[in-house]
């Protein structure tokens, strides 16, 4: 019975792995922030790498998306400064660890490192697309782990 039932995981990842998702994505705006990232809002001093950000009140809920992963994608400029600030990575996914006050609603203030891999610093401020990401295949992974 065991067997059948990490058998039966490992197809469920196979088909979660190979299914196409659907997601609506929120849109806003990115600025970013520089190092040192500590301490934050979410883990005090804990250092929680370079691919990292805070949330806006639009999504902070309390505190609640600390932890969270978004996947932000650079859709377009805000300003005449830099038409075409898009480049280099399609998208970046990054961790709340942070709080943007609440001057940057429906914002999401991130790191450097991670504004520079989806748009050019010197832009400043990007138009955004970004919803909590989820890696399944982590969880269902996880999940059979467990079951052992």
């Amino acid at each position: 019975m065991r067997e059948l039932s990490i058998l039966f995981c490992i197809a469920l990842a196979f088909i979660l792995t190979f299914s196409s998702w659907e997601v609506v994505a929120d849109t806003g705006t990115a600025t970013f922030y520089t190092p040192p990232y500590v301490p934050s809002a979410c883990n005090g001093y804990q250092n929680d790498g370079v691919m990292i950000a805070a949330a806006s009140d639009a999504f902070w809920d309390g505190g609640s998306a600390c932890g969270r992963n978004y996947k932000v994608e650079c859709r377009g400029a805000t300003n005449q400064g830099d038409p075409n600030p898009c480049r280099g990575q399609d998208y970046m996914v990054v961790k709340i660890v942070d709080y943007c006050p609440s001057g940057c609603q429906r914002t999401i203030d991130l790191s450097q490192e991670a504004f520079a891999a989806i748009a050019n610093p010197d832009a400043g401020k990007i138009e955004i697309s970004f919803h909590q990401y989820v890696d399944h295949l982590l969880m269902l992974l996880s999940a059979v782990a467990r079951l052992q």
